[in-house]
């Protein structure tokens, strides 16, 4: 068994793209990497958390151990026999204290009693506290995470790991318009239904022409098929990459996880084989905004992170600059890849679009990747990999049409372009309110210098946890009303069983429970299952949370607050069962989400107890 305490503060909390010109090219450089195996790791995936720990630290008044007075020593042993402990001297600290080594590991009740024993049994002491056990923060525990040096490294990453204790992009959409996308393990957690924009037949390659299936089924191409004297080329499954490196699902044990792994990817398919025509991917960027194309139903899931990780040649053309201006005023940010061509990317479209955010490469070095192009119109700069470092993502081991799933590494401003709408993703999830243009402002004041030689690559190397941090300063106090604080509840409050109602399987739709003690009985149907439930912490109070499961299944659990904001991740193990106490130290109630998903074992039902 395992006791996580946290504190919760009230919520004041290539060629042109012109008409008539060859299709758009996806940005990337695409050397023959190795496909990585997937194998399951484990991770530590707690928030600050007391353990049962078997230390306590005194600190008595006159600044020393004070143990030499024998009323101290029998203060000590007295308050040891009571709880069935013995207490003993380990070391003294740097300012006095007096760390005490207990004969066993006690838990949260029990050391309280414990020290409240010491306190009254001694008036020399200053405070008694545990000597907690922490755990690191948010590390994904995805097999392939140690070699996503993007993510974390400290010359050439983004920061990541940091920003994910404040936002992990829950509840907002990123749209791909890219190639298609796979159903990989790693990313059908993540994915929304979307559209295929390809009209032509020839380069849609898949028998039809715009429908609702945005699966990818090879962009592989003949000797010939794309210009005369072209050379055969195989599949790059070059949207399944991308979608991976913005959102795949994080700390399920498997492949890599995305910058935003709380996010949800929304695939349009725009580029076929030889490309994609500017026409279709205007209209996947007004439709994944929101707006209206014709022939074509509404979109039910806008978003607000449009990746574009392609582009061409030429000046901004007026067909795209209007599909950005459509995508702005719904309030999406057009993300842009600079290019690889190695030259000026006012050259480069869509990227010298205005009101674009236009992205560059970085070696793992932080300097500007060989290949990236660079100007006055790139906005900041992010990993894409260079000298053999590229950025590990999802793929299909497929040569042609879809294999299996797989891993691969690739090179390009296509990698570096999902990292930036990722980041971008956390800052939304941390502030929905943000502009178009505050992101792009937040991006560029938030990065940081390039350690290496990177002219023309914008502000700076995005920097993901400066930029959430910064999001969340810009909400100011202008948050929602906390809701009222709960009654207070009978001296013998009967427990109200509730059973699980679905769909609650996103932040969104969280089932809500309206009073305490509450016992729930759900199950998780399927590995990627989820259950959200919302419920009230009253002011001053502390709820405390156990979930049960069955002896082989491993359910872990979540804790966010109403905006989000992930405050907790605890991951499951088989039959073990997870404890939680959730304290509002504030004035106001606060509006906490609690998430049951199963982190290994079987699927199967589970119990979630929820008391003051």
């Amino acid at each position: 068994m395992t006791l996580h305490n946290i504190l919760v503060a009230p919520l004041i909390l290539a060629t042109s793209v012109t008409f008539l010109a060859p299709p758009a090219q996806a940005w990337s450089n695409r050397p023959e990497a190795p496909r990585f195996a997937t194998a399951a790791s484990a991770g530590s995936v707690t928030a600050e958390s007391l353990i049962a720990t078997d230390r306590v630290i005194v600190k008595y008044r006159d600044g020393s151990t004070n143990l030499m007075s024998a009323r101290s020593r029998n203060a000590v042993t007295v308050a040891g026999n009571r709880q069935g402990v013995q207490v003993s001297a380990l070391r003294r600290m740097h300012n006095g204290s007096q760390v005490m080594q207990l004969s066993r590991r006690m838990n949260r009740d029990e050391l309280s009693n414990l020290i409240q024993s010491l306190r009254s049994g001694d008036a020399s002491i200053e405070y008694v506290e545990p000597d907690r056990i922490l755990q690191p923060m948010y590390l994904p525990n995805d097999a392939l995470y140690p070699q996503q040096w993007a993510l974390s490294d400290g010359t050439g990453g983004i920061g990541a790991p940091d920003a994910w204790n404040r936002a992990t992009g829950t509840g907002v959409v990123i749209a791909v318009i890219d190639t298609g996308v796979r159903p990989h393990a790693d990313l059908a957690a993540n994915l929304l239904p979307g559209y295929d924009f390809i009209v032509n037949p020839t380069i849609a390659a898949d028998g039809s022409g715009r429908d609702a299936d945005a699966s990818d089924p090879g962009d592989w191409a003949p000797a010939g098929a794309c210009s005369t004297g072209s050379p055969a080329r195989n599949s790059s499954w070059h949207g399944t990459h991308v979608s991976g490196l913005a959102a795949a699902a994080g700390g399920n044990g498997i492949g890599v996880t995305g910058v935003a792994f709380g996010a949800r990817i929304l695939p349009l398919r725009a580029l076929g084989r030889c490309g994609g025509y500017t026409s279709d991917i205007a209209d996947a960027i007004v439709w994944a905004a929101g707006g209206t194309v014709s022939g074509l139903p509404q979109n039910p899931t806008p978003a607000k992170v449009i990746n574009l990780s392609l582009g061409g040649s030429g000046a901004c053309d007026i067909t795209s600059q209007n599909a950005v201006n459509a995508a702005r005023a719904k309030g999406a940010s057009v993300i842009v890849a600079a290019g690889n061509s190695n030259t000026n990317a006012t050259g480069s479209s869509p990227a010298n679009c205005s009101g674009v955010i236009a992205v560059a490469a970085t070696s793992k070095a932080g300097g500007k990747a060989s290949y990236s192009n660079f100007g006055t119109n790139v906005t900041v700069a992010a990993p894409g990999g260079d000298s053999g470092a590229g950025l590990v993502s999802t793929l299909n081991a497929g040569t042609t049409t879809p294999g299996a799933d797989s891993y691969a590494s690739y090179m390009g401003t296509s990698m570096a372009t999902p990292v930036v709408s990722g980041v971008a993703a956390l800052m939304l999830s941390a502030n929905p309110a943000l502009t178009p243009d505050q992101i792009a402002s937040l991006l560029k004041s938030t990065a940081r210098a390039f350690p290496a030689p990177c002219t023309g690559c914008g502000a700076g190397i995005v920097n993901a946890n400066a930029a959430v941090a910064a999001a969340l300063a810009a909400k100011g106090t202008t948050t929602p009303t906390p809701p009222a604080p709960a009654p207070t509840p009978a001296p013998a409050p009967s427990v109200t069983q509730v059973k699980e109602a679905e769909p609650n399987n996103t932040l969104a739709a969280a089932q809500k429970i309206s009073t305490l003690p509450s016992v729930v009985s759900g199950s998780i149907s399927v590995s990627t299952d989820s259950d959200y439930y919302q419920f009230a912490v009253a002011a001053g109070k502390t709820v405390n949370i156990t979930l049960t499961a069955g002896s082989a299944s491993g359910f872990g659990l979540g804790v966010y607050l109403s905006n989000g904001q992930q405050l907790l991740m605890v991951p499951g193990a088989n039959g073990r069962q997870q404890k939680v106490a959730l304290t509002n130290s504030g004035t106001t109630a606060a509006t906490l989400v609690v998430r049951v998903l199963r982190s290994t074992g079987n699927n199967g039902a589970y119990s979630l107890a929820m008391s003051y």
